[in-house]
């Protein structure tokens, strides 16, 4: 049995997560994260597989469906999709962490015949053979072994960090230190036997990297670690989520979409073939399925049902489904959500100042990178400059200016809330403030028997 957490908000991805669990983020044109770890099962013959969901579940579970794309839609195994719940006698409350979330469902775990249990992220990408690492856990006749590898020492304070004796055994763990003392980090994939997990797991032990994995080290148990050295990402980050889906676009790609052996299989609609104009240029780029390009696309990823018409420029970025892209736009060094529409000579992307954060979310969006959210509407001929971040349902009414500096913000209602901080200005005896001849601020009152104009309307309301 394989247990997939994906409950993680994945805050870090800013507004592409605001509207959905992380796992659920579109990735490589057609595909979503948790694709990879559940292609990983059923490629590996690992036919019974529970999904432990939490935060914003809805995009999810109308992903997963039954598990068909998967062949995981069966009466005996298959896929489960489970939520937290309120039972008689039990404080109703969310998952508190990963161990939490699989202690609150040990019931099920409970049913399942076999002696392992594969403990899985399912918000990381990478192809793995399950197998063989079951085997080495058997092997050793290990409590649990937890897949490793080596990271960049400036990711491994996101990480559990660890060290191995010359038979593999840990010897030394660190959860996510502000200092690590090695670059050995673990996955966050973990086989344990289960009688090893039904003891180790506890009210107050919430989380496998924190509790449970500490607590086993100290007791003696029998905690190895597996070296993965194939490709592997955690799209924790904006600046990690582009770079991981532009480098599908190298010569030499380290993740193969195209390996007939290990197919990443998803949920797929039925649409039409990409269709490419007499005007269009398309220069290493994923163009998927239901594409209709007109324009130029360079070193971009698209995903189903974009449009980009004529004259419009997409560079450098990752455009999701059915966005449309529209004459003389251009969308530099972007990520769009699904179903946004950039108007007529509208630049998203605009100036080389990469270094300007954005000033609500500095530690998210500061490499450059605009973000801009689900259903959004960028009107004709703005201007969106670097680090910029349009919240997703945005309309052109929000925009209370075309020019949008680096590191600058539109949200939802933007508009409504200026027209009445406006309506408060030209309320019956308010104060006015207006500039004098002379340069100095003046405050004008505002005549109780001035008629209001309603919005819009250009007439009275009284």
């Amino acid at each position: 049995m394989a247990v997939i957490l994906a409950g993680g908000e994945g805050e870090r991805l800013s507004i592409l997560s605001g509207v959905r669990a992380k796992p659920a983020v579109p990735f490589g044109g057609k595909y979503r994260i948790i694709d990879f770890t559940l292609s990983n099962c059923v490629n590996s013959d690992v036919d019974n597989v529970v999904v432990l969901t939490q935060y914003n579940p809805r995009s999810l579970n109308d992903h997963i469906g039954l598990g068909r794309p998967w062949d995981l839609d069966r009466n005996k195994g298959g896929v489960k999709l489970l939520q937290p719940y309120i039972a008689r006698g039990r404080v109703a409350e969310w998952y508190r962490g990963t161990a939490d979330a699989v202690l609150q469902n040990i019931n099920v775990i409970e049913h399942d015949a076999s002696d392992t249990i594969l403990v899985l992220a399912g918000d990381h990408i990478y192809k793995m053979d399950y197998q063989p690492f079951i085997a080495a856990h058997r092997r050793k006749r290990a409590d649990v072994t937890i897949a490793v590898r080596h990271v960049p020492l400036s990711d491994a304070s996101r990480m559990g960090v660890l060290a191995l004796d010359e038979t593999d055994r840990v010897v030394d763990w660190q959860e996510k230190p502000k200092q690590p003392k090695s670059d050995l980090a673990s996955m966050g994939v973990y086989v344990f036997s289960k009688k090893a997990l039904r003891r180790w797991l506890g009210e107050d032990r919430i989380d496998f990297g924190k509790h449970v994995i500490p607590a086993m080290l100290d007791a003696g148990a029998r905690v190895y670690g597996y070296h993965f050295d194939s490709y592997w990402q955690d799209v924790g980050t904006i600046q990690s989520y582009w770079e991981a889906n532009l480098a599908l676009l190298d010569d030499r790609v380290e993740l193969d979409l195209y390996d007939k052996e290990w197919v990443i299989h998803t949920r797929s609609e039925e649409r039409a073939p990409a269709r490419i104009g007499a005007t269009a240029q398309v220069h290493r780029s994923l163009i998927s399925h239901g594409c209709v390009i007109n324009g130029t696309v360079v070193n971009s990823v698209l995903s189903p049902g974009v449009r980009v018409d004529v004259g419009a420029v997409v560079r450098d970025s990752i455009v999701m489904f059915d966005s449309i892209i529209r004459s003389g736009a251009v969308v530099d060094r972007a990520i769009l959500d699904k179903e946004v529409v950039v108007g007529q000579g509208a630049i998203v992307g605009d100036g080389p100042d990469f270094d300007t954060p954005n000033r609500q979310e500095p530690g998210r969006l500061n490499t450059g990178i605009t973000v801009v959210g689900k259903r959004a509407i960028i009107p004709r001929g703005a201007r969106i400059g670097r680090n910029a971040k349009i919240a997703a349902g945005v309309r052109s009414v929000d925009f209370t200016k075309k020019v949008i500096p680096n590191g600058g913000t539109v949200e939802v209602g933007a508009a409504s809330k200026r027209e009445a901080r406006e309506a408060r200005n030209t309320a019956p005896g308010a104060a006015k403030t207006t500039e004098s001849t002379n340069g100095h601020r003046e405050a004008v009152q505002v005549r109780a028997d001035t008629p209001r104009v309603a919005a819009g309307s250009g007439k009275p309301e009284n």
